[in-house]
């Protein structure tokens, strides 16, 4: 019977979910915000 415990205790994750999530983390990605305070700046500038 497997002991659980035991078992998660020696739960390495591997080295490619590792990489991935550091990448993803460290990833600095433009979202909707982003575009949408570029679009609000150059509004505002416009009717300067």
């Amino acid at each position: 019977m497997l002991n659980f415990d035991q078992e998660i205790e020696k739960f390495q994750p591997s080295l490619e979910v590792d990489q991935a999530e550091e990448a993803i983390f460290n990833n600095d990605l433009t979202d909707i915000r982003d575009i949408l305070d570029t679009i609000l700046q150059s509004e505002r500038e416009k009717q300067q």
